[in-house]
This record gives C-alpha cells, sequence and structure tokens, in this order.
C-alpha cells in the first residue's frame, strides 16, 4: 500500500481540562484526546480523505490500547506503531487561558515509547514510497529515535515531499545549541520546513522571517513556511514569497493549530495547489482548531475550511 502522508513522531494521550480559565490544581473534570504532534497531522490529513499512517510506539498499556483504537476512529493506519513493553504510554496536561496562554505539561518519564523507535523497526519501503513524509524535531532529541528519524531521512533522499516540523520543545533538549546541531543534519535531507519564528531562529539562527526562509532555503530545502504570529504566515520557494495574513478567530485553545495547519499544507500540496493557496487553506484550518476545545476531534473538513474563509467553492 502506498500511502499519501507517512508522519513520524510524538504520539500520546492529551487530557484537557473541561474548565478553563483556572488552574489545573482546581479543575474537577477532564476530556482524554489523542495526541502528539505528528500523530495530529496524520489525523489532520485524513480528514481530508488521504490515506495516512503515522510511524510511532505507544506503552503495553491501557492508553496504549486508547491510542491504536483512536487512530483507527479516525481513519489512520496504526500498522506501523510498534510497542516498548517497559515504557508507560505518555500523557499531556494542559491549563486553558484564552486567548494566548496554554501551558503544557508533559509526562514523558523516564523516557516516551516514541522516542525509543530504532531504525531496525522502521519499514523503509513504505516510508520511500509515500507521496509525504513529515518528521519532526522532536524525534532528534534522544537516542535511539533521533538515529532512526536520520536513517529514515536518508533513506528517503530527498524524493517526493520530505517535510521538517521544526517543533522544537525546550524542554525535551539539553539545550538550543544541541537542538540546532540535529536540526542542521535533518534539514539536508528535506524539501519542505515548517516552524514558528522561535522554531526557525532554533533551525538557523535567525528569527527575522525573511532571513530564516533564506537560511532554510539555503539549506537546500525547495519551501521555507515561517508562521510569525498576528502577522500570519511567510512562505517562500522557486517562484518567489507569498505573505499571507491570519484568519481572525476567538481563541479557545492555540495548542493543535500547528498540527491542523500541517495536515491542511499536506493536502493543499498532494492537491497541487499554488503556494498561495496552500497557505490560505492552511491558515484557515489552523484558525478552525483555535477555536474548539480538543486537538484531534477537532480538525476539519475541506468544508469547514472553506466555511471558514467564507468561500463556497475553493479557495
Amino acid at each position: 500500500m502506498t500511502f499519501d502522508v507517512v508522519t513520524m513522531g510524538r504520539i500520546g494521550v492529551d487530557i484537557y481540562p473541561l474548565q478553563t480559565g483556572i488552574g489545573l490544581e482546581d479543575v474537577t473534570s477532564f476530556g482524554k484526546y489523542l495526541g502528539g504532534s505528528a500523530t495530529n497531522v496524520a489525523v489532520a490529513a485524513a480528514r481530508y480523505g488521504r490515506r495516512t499512517a503515522v510511524v510511532t510506539k505507544t506503552g503495553a498499556d491501557p492508553f496504549g490500547r486508547f491510542l491504536h483504537r483512536a487512530l483507527a476512529g479516525y481513519g489512520v493506519d496504526d500498522r506501523f506503531v510498534g510497542t516498548s513493553a517497559h515504557l508507560p504510554t505518555p500523557v499531556t496536561f494542559c491549563e486553558i487561558f484564552p486567548p494566548d496562554d496554554f501551558p503544557l505539561y508533559f509526562y514523558r518519564f523516564p523516557k516516551a515509547p516514541d522516542l525509543d523507535l530504532a531504525p531496525e523497526e522502521l519499514d523503509f519501503d513504505a516510508i520511500r514510497a509515500a507521496k509525504i513524509f513529515w518528521v519532526t524535531v522532536t524525534g532528534l532529541s534522544r537516542e535511539p529515535s533521533r538515529s532512526a528519524t536520520l536513517a529514515a531521512l536518508e533513506a528517503r533522499g530527498r524524493q517526493g515531499i520530505t517535510i521538517l516540523d521544526l517543533d522544537y520543545r525546550p524542554m525535551f533538549w539539553e539545550s538550543r545549541d544541541q537542538a540546532r546541531e540535529w536540526v542542521g543534519k535533518a534539514l539536508d535531507h528535506v524539501t519542505v520546513a515548517v516552524g514558528n519564528l522561535d522554531e526557525c531562529f532554533t533551525a538557523v539562527g535567525s528569527r527575522e522571517p525573511r532571513q530564516a526562509a533564506k537560511s532554510l532555503r539555503d539549506k537546500g530545502v525547495a519551501l521555507a513556511v515561517v508562521k510569525q504570529g498576528p502577522k500570519g504566515v511567510l512562505a517562500v520557494d522557486d517562484d518567489g514569497e507569498v505573505e499571507v495574513p491570519p484568519v481572525p478567530v476567538e481563541v479557545v485553545n492555540g495548542l493543535g493549530a500547528g498540527d491542523a495547519f500541517g495536515g491542511a499544507l499536506c493536502h493543499g500540496l498532494l492537491s497541487g495547489w499554488d503556494t498561495a493557496r496552500v497557505m490560505r487553506f492552511a491558515n484557515a484550518a489552523g484558525a478552525h482548531v483555535a477555536g474548539e476545545l480538543s486537538c484531534s476531534d477537532a480538525m476539519p473538513t475541506e468544508d469547514q475550511v472553506l466555511r471558514k474563509l467564507g468561500e463556497t467553492q475553493s479557495v
């Protein structure tokens, strides 16, 4: 089977408070959801009818069983989801203080199973054959996942569309300099890089959007996507630059908007749209999820994204 999108990276259980605007110490009820950036991107792409799979690992526990069941429910193939029997499936708690404060608390100790993924566990044929292969920076933070991520990228050989999510989480790294070293090695193998200004600073040492995009392009990246927050998104490819303003939204939970953007980016690239159209669509998908409580459950269909854009036919 050839997949439209294969992602590789984090998976876990997101625990969201059902009361917002208060600290976790005061919350009395929670919702349980599928989570993890790479996994959410696969879910988001599946919403558009794309055939998707995720390469990762869970623990051999009830939360791991929940994640397999949730993937099936979202239409994401779980054949590449392994098990680390000696490690617990991670959970992540968040606090919700709209519009812009969403602290995250990762419970990934002693190590998350998705970082226990080794090169010999990979299906390199499936990785090579995927129309889009998506990896995240988190996979580079620990061994053996670091070696597995780089081996997958090397096997891919920059064929097709190979995307690096610059998803830099400082709690997973010894230092930003350590992250920059390994991100630099990964950039040598990808055709698309996506990140916000701080993540671009980690990757290439610049927070100035156009300089960051240029530095990514100088590494051989065909499409550099720089998220600028309230200033929108800058995308630079061989045809020049496109800058798209943000889509207004009343934020409920800002977590997951970036993953919705990623799934929509994959859909747009596979559809052969021009860069401006892809960026507008991805922006609107992110805005849709920012207006919802959950991440995976809230990933939109194409019709929902078009409604967010206020259009009825096409972007």
